[in-house]
């Protein structure tokens, strides 16, 4: 396959849906603050409430999806390069969220001090969402998504 191609609408569909891990893994860790303030928010993640809930009560269902997207589908060279790169791209953002989330438990949490633990999580919370619906929007449209940084590094990982 050569690369950056065309892509069929199949293929805008597949590469949009590895943003769904990223999508759960903030929705668990750091929604909570912001959807607390703003209860109509959270009608946005209604279709989402049952892959959250399997998300969060699955002892390692993210290190099973991780390690499952990274062997089945970046290191697969069959599947198209816009599929593998934006697949590269969503694990990025979630290894991006676990960094984050442990600055957060270590660092930020035993200061104690609470407004800056929400303001902190509902920053996070909303960076991501903008960086997921920015890159599913993308993916749709069939352009890859230049998020700074995090795509760089997803262009080295996919050949």
């Amino acid at each position: 396959m050569t690369w950056r191609q065309s892509t069929t609408p199949g293929q805008r569909i597949l590469a949009c849906l590895p943003y769904l891990l990223p999508l759960l893994e903030v929705t668990v860790r750091f929604s909570q603050p912001l959807l607390s303030q703003f209860p109509f928010l959270s009608i946005f993640f209604v279709p989402l409430a049952p892959l959250i809930q399997l998300y969060a009560s699955v002892p390692f269902a993210p290190l099973i999806a991780f390690l499952l997207l990274i062997f089945l589908v970046v290191r697969n060279t069959n599947i198209a390069h816009f599929i593998r790169f934006n697949t590269m791209q969503a694990i990025l953002l979630d290894i991006a969220l676990f960094l984050a989330s442990l600055l957060v438990r270590f660092l930020i949490q035993p200061i104690g001090n609470q407004l800056l633990l929400e303001t902190l999580a509902n920053t996070i919370f909303l960076g991501v969402v903008a960086a997921v619906v920015f890159s599913i929007a993308q993916s749709l449209r069939g352009l890859y998504a230049e998020i700074p940084t995090i795509s760089d590094a997803a262009y080295l990982q996919v050949r």
